[in-house]
């Protein structure tokens, strides 16, 4: 594997002077409702907005979920991510990367497996951007647990009833999805990958299907916390997954966290340190502080990079993440 000034060491050893944090913020996403936050950005020209703003912040990768603009519903529909997708391009330099786990509207009442998945991959097989989100597994999701905590409080009928269904529901990617991903999105469409990681467990298939020649190196890992259902913010697991992901793949990886909630900063922060990258956004956190909300997707770009600076942590620009993760550039997507 080449060798670069700009990768992260992956060995157990951290030299800070020789590698950048790459800050991914995550827009919007699909678990947070509208009752949740007024800044949670639900329309195509709010997500534009706060997708460029960020990324003038200092995110190198933006990650993008879609809205029915209408009600903020979670959708698939290829042709609202394109309402977004071509004004953040032209508005910012940022690696725009989208979301292969999305739900929406039908899965509720058709719960087809296959025609979910289908809808799933439907916005990025038509742009074949640059990264995607690419689940390991699957995960019960446990929104159900905090419908109680809005009540009289949803803006939306579909709200609460959109929480409660995961209760039954488990996101599903089994095998035949990943190497369906992997050949038709990155063989085929020369899209790199977001790997999310909600346990320890989905680390290993990714080494799985790594030898089973699917993917290839170096891969990009998402290590999730403090998701209901998942793994826990816990400082012990963020230490067990970068240990685990040592000695699965050496230094054929990049490493990312994210935790969802008030331990979004904590969690990305100790990631950071550990010689990793950070992802922020009001996808996995709503929150700037104890108690306050944050007003933009920018504004927790804004702390997580005063933190790093803090540290002495250089933050990556996007052409550095671009090397970093080795992309195809926006040029060669359908965008």
């Amino acid at each position: 594997m080449r060798s670069s000034p700009l990768r992260c060491v992956n060995t157990g050893k951290i030299n800070v002077a020789k590698r950048k944090v790459i800050i991914t913020c995550a827009i919007t996403g699909a678990a947070h409702t509208p009752c949740m936050s007024p800044y949670l950005p639900i329309t195509p020209k709010d997500i534009a907005a706060q997708a460029i703003e960020a990324a003038n912040a200092g995110a190198a990768i933006i990650h993008l979920h879609a809205r029915d603009p209408k009600d903020g519903f979670p959708t698939t529909d290829p042709d609202v991510y394109e309402k977004f997708l071509r004004p953040i391009k032209e508005g910012c330099d940022a690696i725009i990367n989208i979301t292969t786990g999305q739900p929406d509207r039908e899965a509720l009442v058709n719960p087809d497996p296959v025609a979910a998945f289908t809808r799933r991959l439907s916005a990025p097989m038509r742009f074949a951007p640059e990264l995607c989100s690419f689940n390991m597994g699957p995960f019960n999701p446990g929104l159900w647990a905090y419908a109680d905590r809005y009540e009289g409080r949803y803006k939306y009928d579909w709200e609460r009833q959109f929480m409660m269904a995961t209760k039954g529901i488990t996101m599903i990617n089994n095998f035949d999805n990943m190497e369906y991903i992997a050949r038709e999105l990155g063989d085929r469409r020369g899209v790199r990958f977001e790997f999310e990681c909600f346990d320890i467990g989905h680390l290993h298939t990714l080494k799985f299907i790594m030898d089973q020649g699917w993917i290839k190196g170096p891969v990009l890992i998402q290590s999730i916390f403090g998701f209901p259902g998942g793994l826990g913010a816990n400082p012990k697991h963020v230490l067990h997954a970068k240990q685990t992901a040592d000695d699965l793949f050496g230094d054929d990886y990049e490493w990312s966290c994210l935790a969802a909630g008030s331990n979004q900063m904590a969690i990305v922060t100790m990631a950071a340190i550990l010689g990793g990258h950070v992802r922020v956004g009001l996808e996995d956190s709503l929150w700037l502080g104890p108690g306050e909300l944050a007003p933009s997707n920018a504004a927790q770009v804004r702390r997580i990079h005063r933190i790093l600076d803090e540290l002495s942590l250089e933050v990556a620009s996007p052409a550095e993440a671009r090397e970093i993760l080795r992309t195809k550039g926006s040029e060669n997507t359908l965008i």
